[in-house]
């Protein structure tokens, strides 16, 4: 049976990607074949070290995160994955009640153990996704709407005139809402280049979006990490 989603992302990349972190290789295998059919683009990785690197140099919208992995085991990497914002769904054969309080408390959206069935994961993922906005056209934040389709901001029925950077900052920003953003985080994934620690451009370019939405009380600045966007959940 072949499942469909209505999928769109930032920009012009409609695809949303998702990190497949496994060592089983069938299961792996299982879960990339059903999710690409659902229409996600997929990545393996089965082990740790892979995975790290992989996000290192990839964004993912999704990550389908094993525990018991070689090299460097789920729960190590959660901590390497939690300041990216990227939102994690522990899949795993640890069904104790204290293996699940551990991997929710590490910051997982959702926790699933194995067996399960392909139909629940897709409906687990479509969850996490819709929560952090990352599939919806119109993307609404208080009085402000996105339409991610035309790049048309709003606010009050009026339209905000962004640029592109100012733009993709705005959906970074409204996706990982209530999240602390690092700037090399947000440097690195607005701009696509790696952060060179000396930079005011994030700086300038939160200031400028700031003024224009009027949300000068509602970006927050957080010490020695960046930016976090308050709104409510």
């Amino acid at each position: 049976m072949r499942y469909t989603i209505p999928i769109k992302t930032r920009g012009e990349d409609t695809m949303i990607k998702i990190l497949i972190v496994e060592d089983d290789a069938a299961i792996a295998n299982l879960i990339r074949v059903s999710l690409t059919d659902a229409g996600y683009s997929c990545q393996n990785a089965p082990d740790g070290i892979t995975a790290s690197n992989l996000i290192e140099r990839n964004r993912y919208d999704l990550i389908l995160l094993d525990i018991m992995l070689p090299e460097i085991n789920g729960y190590e990497l959660m901590e390497y994955i939690r300041p990216t914002g990227t939102p994690v769904i522990f899949l795993t054969a640890r069904s104790e009640v204290r293996e699940r309080v551990k991997g929710l408390h590490l910051g997982a959206e959702d926790y699933i153990t194995k067996p399960f069935e392909i139909i629940e994961l897709l409906a687990r993922i479509e969850v996490v996704l819709r929560r952090y906005n990352k599939f919806s056209r119109m993307l609404t934040e208080g009085e402000v709407q996105i339409d991610t389709e035309s790049r048309l901001v709003h606010k009050n029925g009026k339209k905000i005139d962004l640029t592109i950077k100012e733009y993709e900052l705005l959906l970074l920003f409204v996706r990982n809402k209530n999240i602390a953003l690092f700037r090399e985080v947000i440097f690195e994934r607005v701009w696509e280049s790696d952060y060179l620690g000396d930079s005011r451009t994030v700086d300038l370019h939160v200031q400028r979006l700031r003024k224009k939405l009027g949300w000068e009380k509602k970006i927050k600045s957080v010490y020695k990490v960046g930016y976090r966007l308050e709104g409510d959940v």
